[in-house]
């Protein structure tokens, strides 16, 4: 399995709320029907945005991180996304996390 860290810049002064409403919340059902996706985490803190992502395979991520992806996240954020891949050789997981 493949880990991804995802983070861009969010626009200065957004709260958790608005991020939350306006970024985050009108993308859950495209990743609910994405292939290879596993699990996706949303992150917010210190000026950034992004994800958390659980891939079956680094084939997986890597068609959802193209170039058109790319570019449509530095449209509309200002700036090219950072994706970190880690492989993942061992998850532990205590309890189902709560579904939105």
């Amino acid at each position: 399995m493949i880990v991804a860290i995802v983070q861009f810049n969010l626009p200065s002064g957004m709260t958790l709320a608005d991020a939350t409403d306006t970024i985050f919340a009108p993308s859950v059902d495209k990743y609910r029907t994405m292939p290879g996706l596993i699990r996706k985490n949303y992150l917010f803190g210190h000026g950034k945005g992004g994800g958390v992502y659980l891939w079956d395979s680094s084939e997986s991520a890597d068609r959802a991180y193209s170039t058109e992806w790319r570019t449509m996240m530095a449209d509309r954020f200002g700036a090219e996304p950072t994706v970190t891949y880690f492989e993942s050789p061992i998850e532990v997981e205590n309890a189902e996390p709560p579904r939105h």
